[in-house]
C-alpha cells in the first residue's frame, strides 16, 4: 500500500518540477501553505477534495499522484493488484476514511478515474461535505452507503447507483456503522 507520504512526494516533485512555490500553489488551489506542507510531508492524510484541488492547480489529472509510469494502450487490473495498491483519505483525524485502489493505474491520458472503496465507519457523525468540478458514479459492491448531496441524503444498498454532479457539496460514507465495498468512477475536468 502506498503511504501517504509517497503520494506527497509526488505532489512536491510535481510542484517543483513546474518551478511553484507552496504560496502559488496555494492561491491557485484555495489550499492554505500549512495544508499543502502537512500533504507533501505526509504528516496529513488528505480527503479527495483537497487532493483534486491540488491536481487542478498543477495541471494534472488526480490519477499522477497515484500512477509509476503512463501507457497509452489498455490498461489491465488484476483483482490481486489493486488489493495491494491502495491509498488512504480521511476527512478529518476522527474519521477511519476510504482506502482507495485505483483501477486504472498508468493508462496515459484518461479523463476519468476508476476506483473500488473500502468505505470504513465514521466516529464523526457530523459530516464535512465538499465539492469539486465534475461528476461521480458510485456502484455498492457490498454493505450500505448514505450519500448526501446537496440537501437531500440517498440510502444505498448493495446493487444500488448514484451518478451526481460533484460540484454540488456532497459527503459519502458507511451506513449502519458497517463497512461497505463500492466501485466509484470520477470524472473532473483538468
Amino acid at each position: 500500500m502506498p503511504a501517504n507520504n509517497e503520494v506527497g512526494a509526488k505532489i512536491k516533485n510535481l510542484r517543483e518540477m513546474r518551478c511553484v512555490t507552496v504560496e502559488e500553489l496555494s492561491q491557485r488551489c484555495g489550499l492554505t501553505p500549512e495544508q499543502i506542507n502537512q500533504i507533501e510531508s505526509g504528516e496529513a492524510t488528505a480527503s479527495l477534495t483537497p487532493l483534486l484541488k491540488l491536481a487542478r492547480g498543477l495541471g494534472v489529472r488526480l490519477g499522477t499522484f497515484l500512477d509509476d509510469t503512463e501507457l497509452s494502450e489498455p490498461v489491465v487490473t488484476r483483482g490481486a493488484e489493486h488489493a495491494k495498491r491502495s491509498v488512504r483519505f480521511a476527512a478529518n483525524q476522527n474519521d477511519h476514511g476510504l482506502d482507495f485502489h485505483t483501477l486504472a493505474a498508468n493508462k496515459a491520458d484518461r479523463n476519468m478515474e476508476p476506483f473500488v472503496i473500502d468505505v470504513h465507519p465514521s466516529k464523526d457523525s457530523d459530516h464535512q461535505l465538499s465539492s469539486h468540478e465534475g461528476e461521480e458514479f458510485i456502484y455498492v459492491l457490498a454493505g450500505a452507503l448514505e450519500v448526501i448531496h446537496g440537501k437531500r441524503t440517498y440510502r444505498l444498498e448493495t446493487g444500488d447507483s448514484i451518478y451526481y454532479d460533484s460540484i454540488v457539496p456532497h459527503h459519502v460514507h458507511a451506513a449502519d456503522n458497517a463497512e461497505a465495498r463500492i466501485l466509484a468512477v470520477i470524472y473532473a475536468p483538468h
